[in-house]
């Protein structure tokens, strides 16, 4: 059997981006290209870098660009190699990077740690994105739904864990979202959105569930309370496994998630998880989805 190839180790990604000057050079390369038509004068022409400042200028006229502009590095006082550095943490870690981790790893303050990881975390959903799941015919992958329960203490008579609900296709991508309530006026217009009409689904036999063969889906469900897990191609194991890799990662590495940012948390297991089979791509992923003129930016975290 073949096995896939490995994810970067921290020597080669020193050797790639050894400093800010190789990280810059990235972003405009990869946002600009080699060459590209100057919006002031019209030519094409070819951008050098201005000394000492984080921008370069056309060769014509001397218009400049600045390859830091929409994307999480922007309006930063932070190295640009201290940036890539931590998503390259996040892309090699499989359970998550706390904020103290990266403060003690690059030498910043918590607050710029914080901050950094949230942004990060905001880019890899926005990397992501979310292609509807699932298909109809009898040939179709089956798309395992589920809710989960984030935080509290489990106290008698409060309800107050932070709900989150699962899709996964079946050898495919998943799309986890934070809602509300665990009610259906919140469960059922995330899968309407994101999983396609007269998919198969699979779920267990929780009371929002039920309405969604009234939706046009081809409902099938386990009964976990009497002990049933499988039956046939109807299960939930998928999405419950990526449920225990979530609630590892945040119990064991971040301890407790606010409701304010879980979404931000989901999307980083998202990314890992819908990239586990190509590992070694995750941060060329990241680092190559810089956008030069994107109607629709990525959701920065705090705004």
């Amino acid at each position: 059997m073949r096995k896939s190839p490995k994810p970067p180790t921290v020597r080669q990604f020193m050797a790639r981006f050894p400093d800010d000057a190789a990280c810059l050079e990235h972003l405009m390369r990869t946002r600009w290209g080699d060459r590209h038509q100057c919006v002031k004068c019209e030519r094409e022409a070819h951008y050098y870098r201005v000394k000492a400042r984080r921008c370069y200028e056309c060769e014509h006229c001397g218009h400049q660009v600045h390859p830091m502009a929409g994307t999480p590095f922007e309006r930063t006082r932070t190295s640009l190699k201290d940036w890539f550095f931590v998503m390259f943490l996040f892309c090699a870690s499989r359970n998550g990077v706390a904020a103290k981790e990266v403060e003690r790893q690059i030498g910043v303050t918590y607050k710029t740690a914080w901050r950094m990881c949230h942004e990060i975390r905001a880019y890899m959903g926005y990397v992501d994105g979310d292609a509807p799941l699932g298909g109809e015919g009898p040939g179709s992958p089956v798309v395992e739904i589920d809710k989960a329960f984030i935080g509290g203490h489990d106290k008698r008579g409060e309800d107050d864990k932070h709900v989150v609900l699962g899709m996964v296709e079946r050898g495919g991508e998943i799309i986890a979202r934070a809602i509300p309530d665990r009610s259906s006026d919140f469960v059922h217009p995330p899968i309407k959105k994101f999983v396609k009409d007269g998919s198969r689904v699979a779920t267990d036999e929780a009371r929002p569930f039920k309405a969604l063969g009234f939706y046009g889906y081809n409902h099938a469900t386990v009964n976990h309370s009497a002990g049933e897990r499988v039956r046939g191609e109807v299960h939930t194991n998928t999405i419950d496994s990526f449920w225990s890799m979530l609630k590892r990662g945040i119990n064991g590495t971040y301890i407790h998630v606010s409701s304010k940012h879980l979404q931000k948390y989901l999307w980083e297991f998202e990314f890992r998880h819908n990239l586990r089979k190509s590992p070694h791509l995750m941060l060329d992923y990241l680092l190559l989805s810089f956008p030069r003129n994107d109607p629709t930016p990525w959701p920065q975290a705090g705004r």
